[in-house]
């Protein structure tokens, strides 16, 4: 397991000039990334005990070191099909509200530190299920590093509801 640290990040779009630290993530051939200020392990799910009647996309509660974490699959939070075959569950973990959660990934790629240079918004016909969790992307060479708004992909119920609207 590798820590980061444990400050939160900010919701704006990066200044011109200015750098930021993104933990990158794979689903499938899609690369994602979260803002490294926010992410506090990386680690390998295990041992998760269902959770009757939750949402879909929880796969389960976990002991990490003590503390109950829900296990949260990105991929069905973005409304891909499951993965097939017996890969490891790899995790990331991330606080909201004062609650632990394991964001189940494909893979866990390197640490980005990226310019505001490359920055661009979402594209205008990004589908909106991906543009309600999306901060913008990164332009890399031959492809697009979309940025995670980890307080829209840890929303759930009223909250939920409430960050689709703004």
């Amino acid at each position: 397991m590798m820590a980061a640290n444990t400050n939160t990040a900010g919701t704006t779009a990066p200044s011109t000039g200015e750098t930021t630290d993104y933990v990158t993530v794979l689903l499938g051939d899609e690369l994602f990334g979260l803002p490294i200020d926010r992410v506090h392990d990386v680690f390998i799910a295990t041992n998760l005990t269902d959770v009757p009647l939750a949402p879909p996309e929880i796969k389960g509660l976990l002991n990490l070191r003590g503390r109950v974490v829900t296990a949260l699959c990105l991929r069905r939070r973005l409304g891909l099909p499951d993965r097939t075959g017996d890969g490891r569950n790899m995790a990331v973990g991330l606080e909201h509200g004062g609650e632990a959660y394991g964001l189940l990934v494909d893979q866990v790629g390197e640490v980005m530190k990226l310019s505001a240079d490359t920055y661009e918004p979402n594209p205008v016909h990004l589908h909106n299920r991906w543009r309600a969790v999306s901060r913008g992307v990164h332009r890399l060479d031959g492809r697009l590093l979309m940025i995670l708004d980890v307080e829209a992909v840890l929303a759930f119920g009223d909250e939920r509801q409430a960050a689709s609207a703004a």
